[in-house]
């Protein structure tokens, strides 16, 4: 009896092993077996507020331009076009500008400031010397009795052309110190090729060349009233005796008159083509002449560099008017 009950509670004990062990078979495979996973289902879309259509004010709106259309509306043309592509079109090359037939300074010439060098040494100097001659002028108008002789002849002159006006005026000084200075050259009176006298130093003297008869009419009728930008002193070639020279050249009523120590003939400057002007002086300084057709059509305004030991006019850049005269060896002024 006792052994039959051990032998059922062994048994019993191996069910509820077994049972035990069934139990984590199954639950072992329920680990195992994955889990089907549910559809996702999407997501309803955000509904976003409507943006409103501003249009931004014209001059906010982005502007859209070619580099031609620029360059053409800085240089005043219209757009460029090119010839192979547009028929209409016969070269690409841009529609010059016409140019003016004459220049406004004399002899129809344009003029720009000469570069550094011997004549703007001389002009200047000059200039200090004119100064003293017309605070002695000056002094002279106030107080007769103190004035020199040669001051009060020559007071006498821009008197009388004071009370003339036009061209009588230019052509009553002309005369005038043609008569009081007699032709004599630098080397005779002073042993210089070349000086310039003021023109109270010609009178004393009475005598002088070619450029102290035209500083003596350019300083006459600047103290009679002529405007400065009226008056050129103009050192010139002579191409028919070959000789360089120096007149004054006075603008009355829109022309230029040419006042002359050779004769007494009064002429306009168109009237005497064998003159070929080079370098115009007044209260601006030295100026070099240009002719009409040379001008650089990319500016007016020259920009010289400093002039050689040679005297050399040579310019930098595409801006400077190019002179076509050809200048001749420096030859002592008539």
């Amino acid at each position: 009896m006792v052994g039959f009950s051990g032998s059922r509670a062994v048994a019993r004990a191996a069910t509820a092993a077994l049972a035990l062990a069934v139990a984590f078979a199954a639950a072992d495979g329920a680990a195992a077996k994955p889990k089907a996973k549910k559809p996702l289902r999407p997501a309803a879309p955000a509904v976003e507020a409507p943006i409103p259509q501003v249009r931004p004010p014209l001059s906010e709106r982005p502007r859209f331009f070619t580099i031609n259309g620029v360059l053409a509306k800085q240089q005043g043309r219209g757009a460029t076009r090119l010839a192979a592509v547009d028929p209409a079109t016969v070269t690409d090359a841009p529609v010059l500008p016409r140019l003016p037939e004459t220049g406004a300074e004399p002899f129809g010439l344009f003029a720009f400031r000469a570069p550094e060098g011997q004549l703007w040494h001389k002009w200047r100097a000059l200039e200090a010397r004119l100064g003293r001659e017309s605070e002695a002028l000056a002094a002279c108008r106030g107080e007769a009795e103190g004035c020199t002789r040669v001051a009060a002849r020559f007071l006498a002159i821009v008197r009388a052309a004071a009370e003339r006006s036009g061209r009588a005026r230019l052509e009553y000084v002309n005369g005038a110190l043609n008569a009081a200075i007699a032709y004599t050259t630098d080397f005779a009176q002073h042993g210089v090729a070349d000086r310039w006298s003021a023109p109270l130093e010609a009178l004393a003297s009475g005598r002088g060349d070619c450029e102290d008869y035209a500083i003596a009419k350019y300083v006459a009728l600047r103290e009679a009233g002529v405007a400065a930008a009226d008056l050129r002193i103009v050192l010139l070639r002579d191409t028919a005796s070959r000789e360089d020279h120096a007149v004054l050249a006075a603008r009355e009523g829109g022309r230029w008159y040419v006042l002359d120590n050779r004769g007494a003939r009064f002429a306009q400057d168109r009237e005497l083509p064998h003159y070929m002007p080079l370098f115009g002086i007044n209260q601006d300084g030295v100026s070099l002449f240009a002719a009409p057709y040379a001008w650089s059509l990319r500016g007016s305004i020259a920009e010289p560099v400093p002039a050689t030991a040679d005297q050399s006019l040579a310019l930098r850049g595409s801006l400077a008017p190019v002179s076509t005269v050809e200048f001749p060896p420096v030859q002592p002024l008539l």
